[in-house]
């Protein structure tokens, strides 16, 4: 019963809640044509999640968005699959503009972004990449389940920090399942990896996607392209008649077992191509790394190999190609809703377009009013500039002859201190000498008192007058009188 319930979804399989009830929404991971992919964290457990917004078509005559039934044939899809190498489920929500696939987080990035980065590849590392492919598709097409859409942006890794990533295959939306018996028709995937059948409008099924998984080989092993010409018109005429080869400027280190391999998978008769058992069971994708003598493990020739598929990456997401245009329906109606504010606000202009002018030729004549007036005083400023300018010279020069008068002034100044100490110094010799006689005649008069024995003799009061005369002159020695007499 579940079984029969997840074969046939309908409106109560998804649920009609708001999303952001139950997740917490984060930054956008990427986008397809009606499809945006955001990061998100579950509320309840804290883990996280990739939230697929669908665009749902609102009316059958509508071209924006896709349809209930093709939405429904994914999550059918999808709910069926559980193994290491597909991408899974985990929540169905609808809104009324989307239904949100609440998927596996993939945050590894593409495989081919991955070895890209790589400093070098050997078939041994890609053949294990291949070999996950295969498991991957060989559980999908024993369910009957055919991708349609396998290509490098659907073939992600699960964790890049690791030796050997785990693949993950994504992006159902053009997933089928093969009944027996139904004839299945459609025009549908990237045109660089569909199938002959596809193109040529022919019944289709599971070998489909062994056709891809060619391309994707020889794509992984070269870093080109089998079939992809200048236009999409050209690249189809290539599958169709199935034109490539291996150019020994691509393949000169890579093994005949690996090429074998290729030639097997892009057979135009879907009958002679291989299933994925045979791809499974190829000796290319059996071996353990014997296949390439030793002399052919060198590290240049792989690391050429890397930089062309590193090219290729590059091309494929900045040139976007016309084989593999993506248009992001959220922003593309955002643009056209800008277009026609643009529109509607230059008809608006148009109509104000006489008082427009007017106010143009206003500020017009102001300008010219302010240009004459900003000029007149531009002049003033010029004159008074020069006259400050020359005002300054004088003040330099006059500051410069100054400073010339101080050092002279200075100069006369140090003469004079020099000669004032040298007369400092006679003087102070003069006044000992001085000193020193007038010391010897108070002593001789002194002496003559002593002889004279009295103090009332003519000879003690001469000595008395002496020694008074001698005491004044002593004391005036060091004086303005004794300076003045030196003529200073």
């Amino acid at each position: 019963t579940l079984q029969a319930s997840m074969r046939s979804p309908n409106m109560e399989t998804f649920k009609q809640q708001k999303v952001e009830d139950f997740y917490d929404i984060g930054e956008e991971l990427g986008s397809g044509q009606f499809a945006i992919v955001k990061k998100c964290r579950e509320k309840s457990t804290g883990l996280e999640y990739a939230a697929k917004f669908i665009k749902k078509r609102q009316s059958p005559a509508s071209r924006r968005g896709v349809c209930r039934e093709e939405i429904e044939r994914e999550v059918s899809i999808l709910r069926q699959v559980l193994h290491p190498n597909v991408i899974t489920l985990h929540d169905v929500f609808e809104n009324r503009t989307d239904v949100v696939l609440i998927l596996e987080l993939v945050s590894g990035g593409e495989l081919f972004d991955f070895l890209a980065q790589k400093e070098s590849l050997s078939e041994e590392e890609a053949t294990s990449f291949i070999k996950q492919i295969l498991e991957g598709v060989n559980y999908l097409h024993a369910k009957k389940i055919a991708h349609f859409d396998l290509k490098p942006e659907n073939i992600m890794l699960l964790d890049k920090n690791i030796p050997i990533p785990h693949i993950k295959l994504i992006d159902f939306g053009l997933a089928h399942e093969i009944e027996d018996g139904v004839e299945f028709k459609n025009i549908f995937g990237t045109p660089e990896f569909v199938a002959p059948e596809i193109v040529n409008y022919e019944p289709l099924g599971l070998e489909a996607d062994m056709w891809s998984i060619g391309v994707i080989t020889y794509i992984l092993l070269s870093g080109a392209s089998p079939f992809l010409g200048d236009t999409k018109q050209e690249t189809l005429a290539n599958i169709t008649a199935v034109s490539y080869d291996f150019d020994e400027e691509f393949f000169s280190q890579t093994s005949e077992l690996a090429k074998d391999f290729i030639r097997k998978l892009l057979v135009k008769e879907t009958r002679k191509r291989l299933t994925i058992q045979e791809a499974l069971r190829h000796p290319w994708i059996m071996s353990k790394g014997e296949i390439r003598a030793p002399e052919q493990h060198k590290a240049e020739p792989n690391q050429l190999k890397t930089k062309r598929l590193r090219e290729y990456t590059l091309k494929c997401h900045s040139s976007m190609p016309p084989n593999n245009t993506y248009i992001n329906f959220e922003r593309f109606a955002r643009v056209v809703e800008d277009v026609a504010r643009v529109e509607q606000g230059c008809r608006a202009l148009t109509g104000a377009h006489d008082t427009i002018q007017d106010d143009v030729e206003t500020l017009i004549s102001i300008y010219n009013e302010k240009e004459a007036w900003y000029r007149e005083e531009s002049e003033r400023a010029r004159h008074d500039l020069s006259q400050l300018r020359y005002e300054f010279r004088k003040v330099k020069s006059s500051k410069k002859l100054l400073r010339e008068d101080i050092r002279a002034t200075g100069s006369r100044l140090g003469g004079a201190a020099r000669k004032l100490d040298h007369l400092q110094t006679q003087f102070e010799t003069l006044r000992q000498e001085l000193s020193a006689d007038l010391q010897w005649l108070q002593e001789l008069v002194g002496s003559f008192q002593l002889e004279s024995g009295s103090m009332d003799s003519p000879g003690s009061v001469f000595c008395r007058d002496a020694s008074e005369s001698f005491g004044e002159l002593l004391n005036r020695s060091c004086g303005e009188e004794v300076l003045a007499g030196l003529k200073l």
